[in-house]
């Protein structure tokens, strides 16, 4: 089931994170999870499985450049390579196709994942080292919507 996010969620969503630091994550960007959550949050949404949460995934919208951004996508370890990140990331563009005047999608990811959105349509536009942490390199994607 796919729903959107509610604070009471937050602590579990933490946990996510924690358990995909280091390998996906840097410990740095903790702070940056939490800020997004509290301050910077549009639309979230969480993915659960018998009732426990497995999976988050967000947007945020810059309509003055007629784009949308895919955000702070999480899966639980033991749920990733189910599907779950692909529901989420569908689910998410039928999301935004909801919405006028957007015409672009990002997604600003690692070289870690960034194949995984190859496989979901994106395309890599361009590569800044060290971006989020040392040794996570920025992955900027972009998928047209016409």
């Amino acid at each position: 089931m796919i729903r959107f996010y509610t604070p009471h969620d937050k602590q579990a969503l933490l946990h996510l994170l924690h358990l995909n630091t280091p390998q996906y994550f840097a410990e740095a960007e903790k702070a940056d999870y939490v800020e997004y959550l509290e301050q910077r949050l549009e639309d979230y949404f969480v993915a659960e499985e018998a009732g426990t949460i497995v999976g988050a995934g967000g947007i945020n919208y810059f309509p003055d450049q007629k784009l949308a951004r895919l955000s702070w996508d999480l899966v639980h370890p033991a749920f990733q390579g189910k599907g779950i990140g692909s529901q989420l990331t569908q689910h998410r563009i039928r999301h935004i196709k909801t919405r006028p005047g957007i015409e672009l999608i990002v997604v600003r990811t690692s070289q870690l994942v960034y194949r995984f959105y190859e496989k979901m349509g994106f395309t890599l536009q361009k590569i800044e080292k060290d971006f989020w942490a040392e040794g996570f390199d920025l992955y900027e994607m972009h998928l047209p919507l016409k």
